[in-house]
């Protein structure tokens, strides 16, 4: 039996060149700009507020002193306010940036179906199914994280009662459930991005109506899928060190000039702070953006190459989910 996974690595490639080459800078800048928010992921953690409790004594008998436990003051409402405005403005950009990655990731594969970037086009076209697996990802992300949390309070639990060792050994017992939860969770996302979005965007679908559609295929040729899975996961691996070793080599070689642009504003520092902390600024500044710009350029080819060998192995499980077929079929006659 043939393996798609197999055969999809060099067709993917061949795929990769009909689409990047010759070059052309306005689509690889767009395609750059798309995996700015495709590439990436946001998240934050809630801060924990922790403070002393006030304790005293009604006994008269003289005792050494001892320094008193900071009482803990309860915000005002100016402050109040502030504290759930800036809350607000960072759940509002977390969600926003997840919401424009989950239209990107349409606006991604319709680019590489019709071979044209248009990110203004696509993105009225899709924005509104986009929103289906902005709030499945909500969701998934929610069910995954309460998973993980009562799986640790259950092996924490003993704490409660004083048994440290107890709660050792469950958190020991845990450990596999949370590589359980990982995998499964790694797979359902990258599945969801690499197949139920293509069989959402060819044909009109919700998240739960493509993965129903999407099952029988997954189940009746697993075999083909689990291959896909492995390579993929080797395929990544080495890709990420390919890019990383670009990415940092080129910051190599960007921060010569930065540095020096930085070494120049330490020396105005003696003569001016304010103008030496800007020179500074600017220089590390465009250091970060230089970087973050060639690694997103590096990200384009790469990128592009895994999302081919996704839509490749999927349209060879299943035909009416090819969103590529003239490629495919100038790729296999050649």
């Amino acid at each position: 039996m043939s393996l798609y996974a197999v055969d999809a690595i060099d067709d993917a490639i061949d795929a990769t060149k009909s689409f990047l080459w010759p070059f052309d800078r306005g689509r690889w800048l767009r395609l750059a700009l798309i995996l700015l928010f495709v590439g990436g992921s946001s998240g934050f953690s809630p801060f924990q507020f922790t403070g002393g409790t006030p304790t005293g004594t009604g006994s008269d008998v003289s005792l050494p002193s001892a320094a008193p436990s900071p009482e803990f003051v309860a915000p005002g409402g100016g402050e109040l306010l502030v504290i759930v405005a800036i809350f607000a403005l960072i759940a509002a950009l977390v969600f926003g940036l997840l919401f424009v990655g989950s239209v990107m990731e349409f606006v991604f594969v319709e680019s590489l179906r019709r071979e044209a970037v248009s990110i203004r086009r696509y993105w009225g076209e899709y924005w509104r199914i986009a929103t289906r697996l902005f709030g499945f990802r909500i969701l998934f992300g929610a069910v995954t994280l309460a998973l993980v949390l009562a799986t640790l309070a259950l092996a924490l639990s003993p704490l409660a009662f004083g048994s440290g060792g107890a709660a050792v050994a469950l958190v020991i017992l845990a450990v596999p459930v949370f590589i359980v939860i990982s995998i499964v969770s790694g797979l359902v996302g990258a599945f969801t991005t690499k197949f139920v979005v293509p069989i959402m965007l060819v044909e009109s679908r919700g998240v739960l109506s493509a993965w129903r559609r999407f099952w029988p295929t997954l189940v009746g040729q697993w075999k083909q899928y689990a291959a896909y899975a492995l390579i993929s996961f080797v395929l990544q691996i080495a890709t990420g060190i390919l890019t990383a070793i670009v990415v940092v080599l080129g910051a190599v070689v960007a921060a010569i000039p930065f540095g020096i642009l930085g070494v120049a504003g330490a020396a105005l520092l003696s003569v001016s702070e304010l103008g030496g902390g800007v020179v500074i600024a600017v220089a590390a500044l465009l250091f970060v953006c230089a970087v973050v710009a060639l690694g997103l350029i590096v990200a384009v080819p790469v990128q592009t190459y895994l999302r081919y060998y996704a839509l490749l192995v999927l349209g060879d499980t299943e035909a009416e989910f090819d969103l590529i077929a003239d490629r495919r079929q100038a790729i296999r006659e050649e």
